[in-house]
């Protein structure tokens, strides 16, 4: 008796060849709906799958495959004698192969204006239901998913190099392919219900490229993308020069794109080590950048910078005369792009970093384990802040602390950011306490800090950190508050004329 292959697939490419493959290789072909057709007007015999379940399609095609005639075929163990008694008393024939590729529900779901309708009715029943069973019986039953593996189970079949490991691959594959399919399922339900911590939470991302290492040269590492993108992320940009990007330049120029996604208006971020080392805003995005990198124009070698405008020709020069490793903007002017691709090395990335969705959940591994939790979406104004010393602060001081809030939120706590003049001009980060954060910043300011402010992540727990700004000539002060020793540090600010302000929200990053 031939061996039967059954074909059923949303997908087409190659499907033809395949078919024409199978049946000279002396499978009988077996088949539904659009498939069937593709396959039968090729000019290749195939059999419809209702002449084997003796029951035709119905309920709009929710129900063809779903019969004990073609599960029986998929699940009976040919090495089980009790199994193959069972299938002969009922007519059940084995099938020896499976191509199914599933309703393309992830493009449904990315569709502009699709109704809800329209995605329940590509969720597929049938499709993974097969590829399961023939997964489960992999010893018996080749399933193939991928239309990029025709050709090699071809070849396997053919050259009668079937192996239990290739067999053991396909199966592999095909429960990676539903368990991902699933999850996109459960993700666009638990979407529409609003459920914000089930009592199961499931992720699923699709490989982007191996990278060549990890953080260090002796760890392996690749990069992986949300299936469905529904807004501008480092994984849509377009690369328009430039080698591949590392696993640090990944991480780097996402912190990059996070923080000057801060801003409405010009901003330029300069980023290391996943810290700003430079912010800037100004009237043009030459300005900003200028501001930026003047913030710390020892740190940004080597470093990344994000744009929120257009890069242009004045933006591109002053570019240009650094080392840099990666520029992400919404777009780089013709000019500005001739002058930037003269520099061999430089990655140029092009990703709309004015729109923001901060509503979604961010995911931490951890031994074992995950942490959710929501984005730090949390924006304070103006209105929301709290004078809380004798001096009042200045519109000018109000400007510069909001920025420096901004800023304070995207650098490892614990973190001190001192700001002057729309520009960054001291980072302390990711010290184990707040004066060591307020040292490395003011140290780092110099003589800039004399009428600048400062922006805390958390409150102070004692006033040493006060009592280092008023030394430093720091003459407004942004922090959460809420600290028992609060009026410590309130004290302090008035001894020296300084004024401060509560914003009443924390910003600790870890």
């Amino acid at each position: 008796m031939s061996k039967r292959a059954l074909i059923s697939v949303s997908d087409k490419t190659n499907i033809i060849e395949f078919a024409k493959g199978l049946k000279e290789i002396g499978f009988e072909i077996l088949s539904t709906g659009g498939t069937l057709r593709s396959i039968a007007e090729a000019g290749i015999n195939v059999t419809p799958v209702d002449e084997v379940t003796g029951f035709p399609e119905m309920l709009d095609g929710r129900v063809k495959t779903l019969h004990p005639m073609i599960h029986g075929g998929l699940l009976g163990k040919r090495s089980n004698q009790e199994h193959l008694t069972q299938m002969e008393e009922h007519g059940i024939v084995s099938i020896d192969l499976v191509a199914v590729n599933l309703y393309p529900f992830k493009e449904t779901v990315q569709k502009m204006d699709v109704s809800h309708q329209d995605i329940i009715e590509n969720i597929d029943i049938g499709g993974p239901s097969m590829l399961r069973s023939a997964a489960k019986n992999f010893e018996d039953v080749l399933v193939v998913t991928d239309p990029t593996d025709y050709e090699r189970v071809l070849a396997v079949i053919t050259s009668a190099t079937d192996t239990y490991e290739f067999r053991q691959q396909l199966a592999a594959k095909v429960f990676r392919h539903t368990a991902s399919y699933d999850t996109m399922i459960a993700n666009y339900f638990l979407s529409q219900t609003e459920e914000q911590y089930p009592e199961s939470y499931t992720v699923t991302y699709e490989k982007v490229q191996d990278l060549r290492y990890g953080e260090n040269p002796h760890q392996q590492a690749a990069f992986y993308k949300e299936p469905i993108q529904s807004r501008p992320t480092l994984a849509t940009a377009k690369q328009l020069h430039g080698k591949e990007l590392s696993y640090n330049n990944i991480q780097d120029t996402n912190a990059a794109i996070e923080i000057v996604k801060e801003f409405t208006e010009p901003a330029a971020v300069a980023v290391k080590h996943m810290n700003p080392c430079g912010i800037g805003i100004g009237q043009s995005i030459s300005t900003a950048f200028e501001r930026a990198y003047h913030a710390d124009p020892i740190s940004i070698f080597g470093g990344i910078v994000a744009c929120n405008r257009p890069v242009d020709v004045d933006t591109a020069k002053q570019l240009s005369q650094i080392f840099l490793e990666i520029v992400v903007a919404p777009s780089f002017e013709t000019q500005a792009l001739e002058i930037l691709t003269q520099k061999k090395n430089i990655r140029l990335l092009e990703l709309d970093v004015t729109s923001d969705d901060k509503q979604s959940n961010r995911l931490t591994t951890v031994y074992g384990g995950a942490l959710i939790q929501a984005y730090d979406a949390k924006e304070v104004s103006e209105e929301d802040l709290e004078v809380v010393t004798n001096q009042q602060p200045t519109e000018q001081e109000i400007n510069d602390m909001l920025f420096a809030w901004k800023a304070v939120k995207h650098v490892k706590s614990n973190a001190i950011v001192l700001a002057k003049d729309s520009q960054t001009i001291g980072v302390g980060a990711g010290q184990m306490n707040r004066i060591g954060a307020a040292e490395i910043a003011i140290k780092q300011a110099g003589d800039k800090s004399e009428g600048a402010v400062l922006a805390s992540d958390a409150f102070f727990p004692m006033p040493d950190t006060v009592e280092a700004a008023a030394k430093s000539g720091i003459k407004a002060i942004i922090q959460p508050g809420g600290s028992k020793r609060d009026q410590d540090s309130i004290d302090i600010c008035n001894q020296f004329g300084i004024a401060m302000v509560y914003t009443k929200v924390r910003h600790f990053k870890h």
